[in-house]
């Protein structure tokens, strides 16, 4: 007698679905997990954009660890979580990083493709990319714009307690107060423009400076503000 195969459950009583889906995840690239200031300068940076960064899941990317022995993830890990991170999966691990990883309850993720510089360095990118994102409304304190894999267009006046925050340029044809941080994702060859300076902070590609560093004679003026070699540079426009 022939067995019939076992009828597949039910989707509308099962307990659970299990879909396909897609998100944007964060990738911090560890350089030198044994630094004794890593902690310490990553905080740093997370407090340029608190709101941003809290509970914000991201892939630890390995690669520049192939010739160094792996250390304790999960310390590792709960360290970052002290800071308000969730370590949820590695790229570009070796297999004894992998090994460490896994043991840490991480998952493996398949090497994400460097990304390509989307302007020469030394020199302007004068137009918005393709992946702008245009507000036209006032950002108003406590608000928080992201723009995601392009820059960042405001028309309006972006007041203090705001957030801008763009993975490419930050454009303001209105005041600019609060923050700005361009190149989230590390990219040094961004610009911030904006029409109005009395920011609070700026920032590019990690390196900062609050208004207190600010030469006075540019707050209120239209300038643009570029990253020369680890310092942010402010030209008049």
């Amino acid at each position: 007698m022939t067995q019939r195969p076992a009828a597949a459950p039910d989707a509308a009583s099962a307990p659970f679905q299990i879909r396909g889906t897609s998100f944007t995840l964060l990738a911090l690239k560890i350089v030198d997990p044994r630094d004794q200031t890593f902690f310490v300068k990553l905080q740093e940076t997370l407090s340029l954009a608190p709101g941003f960064y809290s509970k914000a899941p991201i892939i630890l990317d390995l690669s520049l660890l192939t010739a160094v022995a792996p250390v304790d993830m999960a310390g590792f890990c709960a360290a970052l979580r002290d800071l308000g991170l969730v370590p949820v999966g590695i790229q570009g691990a070796t297999a004894a990083w992998e090994e460490e990883s896994t043991r840490a309850g991480l998952a493996v993720f398949p090497a994400g493709r460097a990304a390509e510089a989307q302007s020469v360095r030394g020199r302007a990118k004068p137009l918005p990319s393709p992946k702008a994102r245009l507000v036209t409304d006032p950002v108003r304190s406590g608000q928080q714009v992201y723009a995601a894999d392009g820059d960042l267009i405001v028309t309006a006046a972006v007041s203090r307690g705001a957030e801008l925050l763009a993975e490419g340029n930050i454009h303001v044809y209105g005041p600019l107060r609060g923050r700005a941080v361009a190149g989230l994702g590390g990219d040094r060859s961004v610009r911030i423009f904006c029409r109005h300076l009395d920011a609070d902070l700026v920032s590019i590609g990690g390196f900062y400076m609050v208004s207190e560093q600010m030469d006075p004679t540019l707050i209120g003026k239209p300038v643009q503000i570029r990253l020369v070699e680890d310092r942010l540079v402010f030209d008049p426009l």
